[in-house]
């Protein structure tokens, strides 16, 4: 099957739905399907020979974090040429309804096309305001995919429609054969995101520190991310900034040692989440994890039976549940135990079988409207259709 992807974030700025989109591509090359992928990218970005650029991306504020997104006359253009160029079986369009490559593959497209939506906002006015500009476009969807039932409710909530919910996909084994890092290991806890947006909790992580360092003093956070490391401290009391160390990005593989190392996985995320691919790594990897408790968090980590819940935003309720976490060996291996288990659903090996379904039964429905179709006009060709 002949299959293109649509990226609306730039592929140069690391972020779920692209590492959603590179994961799905890869698997699907490597089930033997013709995959291309077409995403923002500055000139100067190395992509994978699957990729095909639409041109720089520029930053707008979109759902509580700042997106890099393309769009324009010349984008426009790219994305004729590459539907044209293309010849397609299928176009998987991720985030249709945001401002950039997907909506204007949306407008361009012709034949079966499959949109997933990623975004869990339930009170956008942007979205409802918009709508009579994307329902042109949206109509045009053959089948919508929700990545979890809260960006579902956003879906139906402010466009209308429903969709059938197929989770991110991780490659557990990936995760799980990791190698633990000895210099990562003994009283760490592990946090992993952007260190300047706000919406992804380190600054409630660091209000809670004092009080988990008062309890255990030997404990040290690893976080990695991008952003600006000093202001990150700055709330903290001096004597303890030295029990944060900062590992700036880390690669795929070091990211997967990471979670193989830490004794425990904080996510102290404070909204704006429709999934938490994270939570799914860390599970993947053995490390318990200890969230607040989003609703889109809670799914994940099947309502705390797989992982541990705090009051969002709630920096005493992350302290006192990250010392009894870290004090209770049990626990942490129960969790280890269950987490792992639960998170072979998410697996691509499940999540990749679903996707291809859904793409084969929109072009076997498209077979089937051309076959009739084209049996409609043999049948006026030779005078059998009857008013």
């Amino acid at each position: 099957m002949r299959i293109g992807i649509v990226c609306p974030y730039s592929w140069d700025v690391p972020g779920g739905v692209q590492f959603h989109i590179r994961d799905l591509a890869e698997h699907l090359i490597g089930g033997g399907h013709e995959v291309s992928v077409l995403a923002p990218a500055d000139d100067d970005t190395p992509l994978p020979p699957y990729v095909v650029s639409a041109g720089r991306a520029v930053p707008v504020p979109y759902n509580g974090s700042v997106a890099r997104l393309n769009f324009g006359f010349l984008s426009a253009a790219r994305v004729r040429r590459w539907l044209r160029e293309g010849t397609f079986d299928v176009i998987h369009i991720h985030e249709p309804a945001s401002p950039s490559l997907g909506l204007l593959a949306c407008w361009a497209a012709q034949g079966p096309i499959v949109a997933t939506f990623h975004t869990s906002n339930p009170r956008s006015r942007a979205m409802i305001a918009a709508y009579p500009i994307l329902q042109p476009a949206l109509e045009k969807i053959s089948a919508r995919i929700a990545v979890s039932e809260y960006a579902r409710r956003t879906l139906v909530e402010h466009l209308g429609g429903d969709a059938v919910v197929i989770p991110n996909g991780v490659d557990v084994d990936f995760f799980a054969g990791a190698e633990p890092k000895a210099e990562w290991q003994g009283g760490t806890l592990g946090f992993i995101g952007r260190i300047d947006e706000p919406r992804k909790g380190l600054p409630v992580l660091m209000r809670a520190l004092p009080r988990i360092l008062e309890a255990r003093p030997d404990t040290r956070l690893l976080v990695a991310g991008r952003g600006d490391e000093e202001e990150a401290v700055a709330s903290l009391p001096a004597g303890m900034r030295g029990r944060v160390e900062f590992l700036g990005m880390v690669s795929d593989e070091d990211k997967a040692r990471l979670l193989r190392s830490v004794d425990v996985y904080a996510a102290p995320n404070t909204g704006g989440e429709s999934f938490g691919i994270i939570l799914v790594e860390a599970m993947s990897a053995g490390a318990p994890v200890l969230a607040s408790d989003l609703d889109a968090f809670a799914q994940v980590l099947d309502q705390g039976a797989a992982g541990d819940l705090f009051a969002n935003e709630d920096a005493e309720a992350l302290a006192a549940a990250a010392v009894r976490l870290l004090g209770d060996a049990d626990r942490r291996a129960g969790l280890r135990e269950r987490g792992s288990a639960h998170v072979r659903r998410f697996d691509w090996s499940t999540v990749g079988a679903d996707i291809l379904a859904v793409y084969e039964t929109v072009t076997d429905g498209a077979a089937s409207v051309a076959e009739d179709d084209r049996a409609t006009g043999l049948r006026a060709r030779w005078g059998l259709v009857r008013d």
